[in-house]
């Protein structure tokens, strides 16, 4: 296998989603979108990634770390001027080279392994990734000749009656042999009424120099789709999470209505826990088995340990133990551990605290900033009163403690 190579598209501002966020920062499922496509490309043999950068660089960098290489696009040209942005990187290295845009969340590492695959073992000089759809326009079709080589991309506006019955269509990716794209990126033209340096006229010239030029398509058209407005990032979020349900569904997660459930695609949940409708679990949240949440929970970056019980509630970037209760309209705060067989009950805040194994606080309690042991009981309407006006102090409750109803615990 030759070495391989990515350069991934993110240097629009995307200016139809009227918005201050740059375009590829937009998230799906709590993700940028171009985070989404780095997540697949990392999972393929990839040697070096690029991203072309453009409007909010420094911000895509950050979300990006070091996970790619970049290149600045300092004013967008066009697709093929922003490839050859990365030439400083990857001219006259032998290998293949995928263009991915980073605005195709929905494009998954199985499905760019196969276009690899189909564009080493045809020998290929270029590879485009394809689609069918019942409605193409807009889109560039695909004509191919008899022997199912590639003979040209028709823009739409400029296919003629026949070429427009095709339903083929070019979703925007493509392999290139690295050495052939960056010499034929020097022989562009933008002659054309955008003034603009297009990719596909890569394949056009490509072509007349009598090199192989093939096509490969992808059975989901969805997975290709380019997130432009609202509109399809909302589409592409609906995508997204039923994916994501389906997967969790398959691991022997119950879901009961997963059109009405929220689950981001970095958690994991083990097996026959169920979760109910209302429910979002964001982040990188863990869940072990036969748990309960919902319904109407929100989970956010937690471990929550199994058979635990979450209804009704909220937990953000705590720890959660094994066999504990949690609920109803119960709110666990950052930097929280809750331990095996815990009980937390309805309208109980626990803030920056260590809840011992076996406690319990059954309700309207605020436990913050403390050391709560084991087999504690804490009753209705206590409170640890931790804050004084410019410091806060911890409270210590040992072992086996019996707390009244209604008690003010200042540290």
């Amino acid at each position: 296998m030759s070495n391989r190579y990515a350069v991934i598209l993110a240097a629009g501002q995307g200016t139809r989603m009227k918005s201050k966020l740059y375009k590829v920062l937009h998230p799906v499922c709590g993700k940028p979108m171009v985070q989404h496509v780095v997540d697949q490309i990392t999972k393929l043999n990839i040697k070096e990634i690029v991203t072309v950068t453009g409007h909010g660089a420094e911000m895509v960098q950050a979300q990006l770390g070091d996970s790619s290489q970049y290149a600045l696009q300092d004013q967008q040209l066009g697709t093929a001027h922003a490839v050859s942005q990365a030439q400083n990187i990857l001219e006259g290295k032998a290998g293949v080279t995928i263009v991915v845009c980073g605005d195709t969340p929905l494009i998954r590492a199985e499905t760019m392994e196969d276009l690899f695959k189909h564009h080493e073992e045809l020998g290929a000089k270029a590879t485009i990734l394809t689609a069918r759809i019942e409605e193409p326009t807009g889109y560039g079709r695909i004509i191919r000749n008899a022997d199912g080589l590639v003979e040209k991309i028709v823009e739409h506006k400029d296919a003629s009656e026949d070429e427009r019955k095709i339903n083929e269509i070019n979703t925007g990716t493509y392999c290139f042999d690295n050495t052939a794209l960056f010499e034929a990126l020097k022989n562009v033209s933008n002659d054309n009424v955008q003034g603009e340096y297009y990719l596909p006229d890569v394949i056009e010239i490509l072509k007349k120099q009598g090199e192989v030029v093939t096509a490969f398509q992808t059975n989901e058209f969805e997975e290709t789709l380019g997130v432009n407005d609202r509109v399809a990032l909302a589409e592409a979020e609906r995508i997204m999470r039923a994916r994501t349900n389906a997967a969790h569904m398959r691991n022997g997660v119950t879901i009961i209505d997963p059109a009405n459930t929220y689950i981001e695609t970095d958690v994991e949940i083990g097996q026959d826990t169920v979760i109910y409708p209302g429910t979002m679990i964001k982040g990188k949240t863990v869940i072990g088995s036969e748990c309960h949440i919902g319904p109407n929970s929100e989970i956010d970056s937690c471990e929550i340990g199994a058979e635990t019980v979450v209804r009704q509630s909220v937990a953000h970037n705590s720890s959660i133990g094994a066999h504990v209760n949690i609920g109803p309209f119960a709110h666990i705060r950052p930097d929280s551990t809750i331990k095996d067989e815990v009980k937390i009950g309805n309208f109980v805040e626990i803030k920056k605290a260590v809840f011992g194994k076996g406690s319990k606080a059954s309700h309207l309690s605020y436990i913050g900033d403390a050391e709560v042991g084991s087999d504690v009981n804490i009753g209705c309407g206590s409170i640890t009163v931790n804050y004084d006006g410019k410091n806060k102090f911890l409270t210590k409750i040992e072992d086996g403690v019996f707390i009244g109803c209604n008690s003010n615990l200042v540290a």
